[in-house]
């Protein structure tokens, strides 16, 4: 099943797109070239190529993948941060150090620099057995959520919606977790998104710090969320660890 705009959700909080996808990689054998959800590589840009630059030092972001945004159109997110001695920007959603960008016609967000025409930054990587840092390119596959997991996090949303004070009290659930996947609605560390209404979540990402990952991502062993504006067109991103 085809993921879909709920034109539903109010907020953060609320499910936005469904059914729920778990995001699973597979090593990409030559670059990617094509719109498709990925981790790692180039950008598919669909419209003027453009990379964002960290506001105070002017360094540009890393690319760390792009997801498609589901709807009619297509439409791509496109996912960059800044890291500064291998820790990753992103706490606080509108400081210019982790910026989504949509794309086509799109929203630069406000608080976002892009860099002049040519700007172009790394890439996602991974540690080398020589402590090199390689780049990496993954494609994304989004598979089904098993009934009993996808259950889980509803429950899970459930209960830190009765710890905001918004829907009946429910007792802390104890069921599978999962927490790489797109729509859906969304658990967060701390019962609270750092983004409030109309921003509409998108996809959840775990960090993979060790070395022995696919890929470097440092979260301090958190997760990192996106978020989309309800025209689609403008794009928010936070980490959180608990």
């Amino acid at each position: 099943m085809i993921m879909r705009p709920t034109g539903q959700a109010e907020g953060p909080y609320g499910a936005a797109f469904l059914p729920r996808r778990q995001m699973t990689v597979r090593a990409a054998e030559q670059p990617i070239s094509d719109p498709v959800a990925k981790l790692g590589g180039q950008p598919v840009w669909l419209a003027d190529p453009a990379w964002p630059v960290d506001p105070s030092s002017g360094r540009p972001l890393v690319f760390i993948g792009q997801f498609p945004i589901p709807g009619d159109e297509l439409r791509l997110a496109y996912l960059f941060l800044d890291e500064d001695d291998l820790i990753m920007g992103g706490i606080d959603p509108e400081a210019g150090d982790a910026v989504l960008l949509v794309q086509p016609d799109g929203r630069i967000p406000p608080f976002a620099v892009i860099g002049p025409p040519g700007t172009r930054g790394r890439t996602l990587w991974r540690r080398g057995a020589d402590d090199s840092e390689l780049p990496v390119e993954w494609h994304v596959d989004l598979q089904p959520v098993p009934p009993g997991t996808d259950r889980s996090i509803d429950d899970q949303a459930a209960f830190e919606r009765s710890m905001r004070g918004e829907g009946p009290a429910v007792g802390m659930p104890d069921g599978e977790v999962l927490h790489d996947y797109v729509g859906g609605t969304a658990c967060y560390p701390n019962h609270y998104a750092r983004v409030e209404a109309p921003w509409q979540f998108l996809f959840k990402i775990s960090d993979t710090p060790d070395d022995e990952d696919p890929y470097f991502l440092n979260f301090g062993y958190g997760y990192g969320f996106g978020f989309v504006s309800p025209d689609h067109r403008e794009g928010r991103f936070f980490w959180e660890s608990s």
